[in-house]
């Protein structure tokens, strides 16, 4: 299987549609096309962010191996799912998150990474600061 090949499966397995996908990558629908068709490669950044973006390795998109699982990586902070329950049922909190509850597995895990991410940035912030400081 080529890595144009192993780049729309990826894709196709997290069901995106390739206007999706080359948006979210930060890139145009046409050269993410363009990989998957091999008629381009990606430099080495954009093939660590393929792989990153499709939850596999750089060694699985080339072919190397067969086994499409990320490599381990530093294990990020244990999510408390009371503690995100409990703020997302929060009004003022639960509109950015309106869809969790119904959300699919997988976009419920985004979301509680992506409230993980902004309770991080927000430790130890105080009232009164402005956010991000």
């Amino acid at each position: 299987m080529t890595l144009g090949m192993r780049l729309r499966e990826r894709r196709e397995r997290f069901a995106k549609t390739q206007m999706d996908a080359a948006r979210e990558l930060g890139i145009s629908n046409v050269q993410l096309s363009r990989y998957e068709s091999d008629d381009r490669k990606p430099d080495p950044e954009m093939l660590a962010r393929f792989a990153e973006y499709y939850r596999t390795t750089a060694d699985y998109l080339l072919g190397r191996t067969e086994d499409s699982s990320p490599e381990p990586g530093p294990v990020a902070p244990s999510l408390d799912y009371a503690e995100f329950e409990r703020f997302i049922s929060d009004p003022a909190h639960g509109t950015f998150f309106k869809d969790y509850l119904n959300a699919p597995e997988e976009r419920k895990e985004e979301m509680r990474r992506f409230w993980e991410f902004i309770r991080e940035k927000e430790r130890g912030r105080k009232p009164g600061d402005r956010q991000g400081e």
